[in-house]
């Protein structure tokens, strides 16, 4: 029968196999980079490679930048832009005389609420008759 092993050990002994699948991928990555010619950026005296690394990395982001923009020029044809363009001066022309028929009823509205005469607001007899 299996002995009571505490579940920290437990544990342990169920991740050992998984830290050493780890280590040899990591070996062979180490490998793999040495046969390419380069070198690990953990060991010493990589600074200028670092360097040089970092300017190769920005060369490349600035490339795929105007790549990006070429193709942002390039993508859609003039034509539809155009169609594009005349379809939403259009619909900011129907905005805008929504906006001015509104804008004209609103001011209209205050006109004629001003000419109404002022009424009396209070509790008075309903029969009697109206001061005049």
């Amino acid at each position: 029968m299996l002995p009571d092993l505490p579940p920290s050990v437990v544990a342990a002994l169920a991740d050992a196999p998984l830290a050493m699948v780890l280590l040899w991928m990591m070996t062979q990555l180490r490998r793999d980079l040495q046969a390419r010619g380069e070198a690990p950026s953990a060991e010493p005296g990589t600074v200028a490679q670092a360097v040089e690394s970092a300017r190769a990395v920005q060369a490349a982001r600035d490339e795929l930048a105007a790549f990006k923009l070429e193709v942002a020029r390039t993508y859609v044809p003039l034509s539809l832009i155009r169609d594009l363009d005349a379809r939403l001066t259009q619909q900011l022309g129907r905005l805008e005389e929504k906006l001015d028929e509104v804008s004209r009823a609103a001011t209209a509205a205050a006109i004629s609420a001003q000419s109404l005469p002022a009424r009396g607001i209070g509790f008075g007899l309903r029969g009697a008759e109206p001061e005049a």
